[in-house]
């Protein structure tokens, strides 16, 4: 794998973090994961503005603009013989002593990772499963993509395969929350349901398009507090991430779903397709 390391191109081999990195000793950095089409990012001015946000929560300074990352990804795509990658920018903290005293960190740890993209074609159904762990509640009221992801990691553990399933995430309270990697939407009757920010879930950049997408397509999206039941009673389901774009899933539990051939997943993906491909 070849990366970038503040400022620097490296082999994945070469690269170092010092244990003394807040991002190592207390969990304190920050993430956005995405892929390229045709070299450009899908909604990176969205994943920017989610990624500022985070960084000024955590009092974390970065350096290096939008404009100067997105060139690196650009690069290390043309370095992998100008074929679209699965990327992720980090950034950490950065290095100092044991204890908090920072009030601020202005010199993080900047890497972009860059990785073959995963090979299943897409529109590729899934099965869900409820997870026993709860969803944890977020710092802040709105979840950041923070490398505090132990919950996200017991939730992984009770999945045999993330290629093949999701497990959804319900809160302490029992309102559906949203997938180990993704967010969730189902249909009941015509209408498109997902739950509320409001439920801890991370704003995904995917789930933030789908809700304005329905809306233009005339489609009724309601976000809100639901429980299971409500989902086991749709007649779709589907969920987002910004690199397995829209998973159409046809079985939750022991409730057979339309999968790819819903309706309303079928038109929200189609729209999805067609704006990346024109880029």
């Amino acid at each position: 794998m070849y990366c970038w390391m503040n400022g620097e191109y490296l082999k994945a081999e070469d690269l170092r973090i010092s244990p003394f990195d807040h991002g190592f000793l207390y969990g304190l950095g920050v993430f956005e994961t995405f892929r390229t089409y045709g070299d450009k990012v899908f909604e990176w001015d969205m994943h920017m503005e989610r990624l500022h946000a985070a960084l000024s929560q955590y009092h974390i300074h970065l350096a290096y603009s939008s404009e100067v990352l997105l060139e690196v990804v650009q690069h290390l795509n043309k370095h992998s013989n100008g074929q679209d990658g699965y990327f992720r920018l980090n950034v950490s903290a950065g290095e100092h002593g044991i204890g908090l005293q920072p009030t601020e960190y202005k010199q993080p740890n900047v890497i972009v990772f860059r990785k073959e993209l995963p090979s299943a074609p897409r529109g590729t159904e899934k099965n869900a499963q409820w997870l026993e762990t709860p969803r944890n509640t977020s710092e802040k009221g709105v979840r950041v993509k923070s490398h505090h992801y132990g919950n996200n990691v017991l939730g992984r553990f009770e999945i045999p395969s993330l290629a093949q399933q999701e497990g959804l995430f319900l809160t302490r309270d029992g309102y559906v929350a949203e997938g180990v990697t993704s967010n969730v939407f189902w249909v009941k009757n015509d209408i498109l349901y997902t739950p509320s920010l409001d439920t801890g879930i991370l704003p995904g950049i995917i789930r933030g398009w789908v809700i304005r997408k329905a809306a233009s397509l005339g489609i009724d999206v309601k976000e809100g507090l639901f429980t299971k039941e409500d989902v086991e009673n749709s007649s779709e389901c589907f969920i987002t991430n910004s690199i397995q774009e829209l998973v159409p899933i046809r079985k939750l539990v022991n409730k057979q779903l339309l999968g790819k051939e819903g309706p309303i997943y079928s038109s929200i993906h189609e729209a999805f397709i067609k704006e990346v491909e024109q880029g």
